[in-house]
């Protein structure tokens, strides 16, 4: 199995360079690849384009196809990268949400069963951009591409289960950092238990 975290979006809410935000002693992209790397040796990050990165980082960068709007463009770029390594499954992970449950591929897994993805959940929201999913799935994409881009859209067109996480003592597990605000409160210092 792949997984690839998504960090190609412009972040604007945050200022820009999302990616590149201090999260405890490392980034955020840094904490999301020593996260996916609990799931799985093979990692990759993809990005609308390579400068949203420094230049060293200890997995490989994979661009985003610029006439493919928003998510969709990660997750495109996840099953190819995926094909490349000959994965049948790719987890995908928003570098933006740092305290993703330490069950996240197990359950997503084992709900997984003949769906196309499986697809996480919490308070009520599907969380698309954090699924797991077939990467035969792929070559639906370029048609559901021609009259949407909405990752949820293209989830359900694929066949998707969705699992779902209650919130802990510390919130929504899959809690975004879209502003300096939302970061702030999701610091590892601003909750003594947090496991960076």
């Amino acid at each position: 199995m792949a997984v690839v975290v998504l960090a190609g979006g412009e972040g604007r809410r945050m200022g820009g360079g999302k990616p590149l935000r201090p999260f405890g002693q490392t980034t955020l992209v840094g904490h999301a690849l020593a996260r996916a790397r609990r799931w799985s040796p093979i990692v990759a990050v993809a990005v609308r384009a390579r400068d949203q990165l420094p230049g060293e980082l200890d997995a490989p960068v994979i661009l985003d196809d610029p006439a493919i709007p928003g998510p969709a463009a990660g997750l495109a770029s996840a099953f190819a990268f995926a094909a490349s390594v000959n994965a049948p499954r790719v987890l995908t992970l928003p570098c933006d949400a740092p305290r993703l449950p330490d069950d996240l591929l197990e359950r997503l897994e084992a709900a997984l069963g003949e769906a196309g993805a499986a697809v996480a959940s919490s308070l009520g929201r599907l969380h698309p951009t954090c699924a797991l999913w077939r990467t035969d799935c792929a070559g639906r994409l370029p048609a559901y591409l021609a009259t949407g881009a909405s990752l949820r859209g293209f989830a359900a067109d694929c066949g998707l289960t969705s699992v779902d996480w209650d919130a802990g003592p510390e919130g929504d597990p899959f809690a975004n950092a879209n502003t300096p605000e939302d970061l702030a409160a999701l610091q590892p210092d601003a909750d003594p238990d947090f496991d960076t």
